[in-house]
């Protein structure tokens, strides 16, 4: 509670010295706002494009990969957003879900560039912040120099911390982070294709390439447990963490096969990755103490719901809504892109992302859905935890 109302404090400070409020009339003026009977939670989150909000839309370059032109955004709220789908993503939902807010808190790089910090300190201590980046990957080899990768994204998140701190105080930011914050974190998939198609340009036996994956794999778990443990260093306690769904059956992935099936390799790779994340995150709370997590099934959710799609709501899986040639994954969701009729009804947005309907699907089913989609508690029961 003591942190809350420092928080809130500050934040009224903001708003009146916006107003033109200052000195004493402000300290007189400051009204503190005690939190709704619900804990008020703020979310952290870090991830690739299926939880980014526009962070991407303020990096330079012209390689950027970027969700800045129609069809994206087109149901929601109309134009483009940053995000990779027709209207919210995942991040979206959960936001709502577990912290009460109408959508996602907001990209870092639209509060970080302003003049002052009083916008990007708000949003940390209230809402949360996004640091997630389309693209970006575990580690910083994938594609480099365009996206925000993992690493650089905790880098973000603790100098956020600090500006947070000069705010309210460490121990006001402590308490904030380890009652009051759940981080979010959805990241590999951007890494698992670059490996495939690098290793697909290689003449590699069956051993080597096996060994090449195992190396691969080793190195994507340490470098995730890198991230995790160095935010726990910075006070987060709550982590709520989006394993990596079925990479073979992406549109883009099923091009490769004149049939549009789903490439098995990335599929075992997925899961395979999967695999060792589960067991970092189990050994990470038997060696933190009061480390809490909840891991969400997306590779287990894509996979039920494809094996009988009518039951999900969907009537297509493979062929992307928004792109041009076949399945609509040959070309990019574009000003020029080919649109289907129906955009709740296809799984994918484009080549790549899911659609609104499918995200949120997603978010409803890890935040209190079937109990096999996530593990050891949900979502819920994460946040609501002391």
């Amino acid at each position: 509670m003591g942190a809350y109302r420092l928080a809130m404090e500050f934040v009224v400070q903001v708003l009146l010295l916006g107003l033109g409020v200052t000195g004493a009339s402000a300290a007189s003026s400051v009204v503190v706002l005690e939190p709704p009977v619900a804990r008020r939670l703020i979310l952290v989150v870090l991830g690739d494009s299926t939880l980014d909000v526009g962070n991407n839309n303020y990096l330079a370059g012209t390689n950027v990969p970027r969700a800045n032109m129609p069809y994206y955004g087109v149901d929601v709220p109309g134009f483009p957003t940053g995000r990779w789908s027709n209207g919210y993503n995942a991040a979206d939902f959960l936001a709502k879900y577990l912290a009460g807010l109408v959508s996602s808190p907001p990209a870092y790089l639209s509060l970080a560039p302003t003049s002052g910090l009083p916008l990007l300190v708000t949003a940390a201590l209230t809402t949360g912040v996004s640091y997630a980046s389309g693209g970006a990957g575990i580690l910083d080899s994938t594609n480099a120099g365009n996206v925000i990768p993992l690493s650089k994204q905790v880098h973000y998140f603790n100098a956020t911390r600090s500006q947070m701190i000069a705010a309210v105080g460490s121990g006001a930011v402590a308490d904030l982070l380890a009652k009051s914050a759940v981080f979010l974190v959805g990241i590999g998939g951007n890494d698992l294709s670059a490996f495939v198609n690098a290793e697909q340009a290689l003449n590699r036996s069956a051993a080597q390439q096996q060994a090449d994956a195992d190396a691969f794999l080793a190195s994507l778990v340490s470098n995730y447990s890198a991230a995790i443990t160095d935010l726990y260093s910075m006070g987060a306690r709550k982590f709520a963490i989006i394993n990596v769904g079925l990479a073979g059956c992406l549109p883009v992935a099923r091009l490769a096969d004149p049939t549009g099936a789903c490439a098995g390799d990335r599929n075992e790779l997925a899961a395979s990755f999967n695999d060792g994340l589960r067991s970092l995150l189990g050994d990470l709370a038997s060696r933190l103490p009061g480390f809490a997590y909840s891991l969400a099934d997306s590779l287990g959710l894509m996979a039920a719901t494809f094996a009988d799609p009518p039951a999900y709501g969907f009537t297509d899986v493979a062929t992307a809504c928004c792109g041009g040639g076949r399945l609509r994954a040959e070309t990019g969701c574009t000003p020029n892109a080919t649109l289907c009729a129906d955009h709740d009804r296809l799984y994918f947005w484009d080549n790549i992302h899911p659609c609104q309907r499918a995200a949120f699907l997603r978010a409803q089913t890890f935040y209190d859905g079937p109990a096999q989609y996530t593990m050891p508690i949900n979502f819920k029961q994460l946040a609501s935890m002391s």
